[in-house]
């Protein structure tokens, strides 16, 4: 990679890494109750003040496993954003929880896209011999030499 377009690059991931680092609170919250609907959890707003007070007795911003009446349901509280509760049964969480892994997958396999996207790039003089030896291995000599044309 020619010098300039590694700084441009590595610039542009510290620049998006540094706008990801301000995202408050409320805003990861917010994205995760974007993901919750989209899962099928259902949205019950606190509307009345005994409804407050039974929301403000629940952990905020956790998922709660509840059974009832033989049925297990999954709720997530939140009063500071929407002072709601999120209510979603079996299958909604296992929905949930397959997008955020899918969303991880998906952000991984995007960096290390970002790692190989210049083909122009030589192996050559950073590779090894590749004859059965590693550095991790404890049995690396700097002396040794790799294929004839390395």
């Amino acid at each position: 990679m020619k010098p300039d377009l590694l700084g441009k690059t590595l610039l542009a991931m510290c620049g998006a890494c540094a706008l990801s680092a301000c995202e408050t609170p409320s805003d990861r919250i917010a994205t995760r109750e974007d993901h919750l609907a989209a899962a099928g959890f259902a949205f019950k707003p606190a509307d009345t003040p005994s409804l407050q007070a039974m929301l403000n007795r629940l952990p905020q911003h956790q998922f709660l496993r509840r059974v009832h009446d033989g049925k297990t349901f999954y709720v997530y509280a939140d009063e500071t954003v929407c002072g709601c509760l999120y209510v979603g049964d079996e299958f909604a969480f296992y929905r949930y929880r397959q997008s955020r892994q899918q969303d991880a997958y998906q952000r991984a396999s995007q960096l290390g896209a970002l790692n190989y996207q210049d083909n122009t790039w030589s192996w050559g003089p950073w590779m090894p011999g590749w004859n059965g030896w590693n550095p991790a291995w404890g049995n690396w000599d700097p002396g040794m030499m790799g294929p004839v044309g390395w």
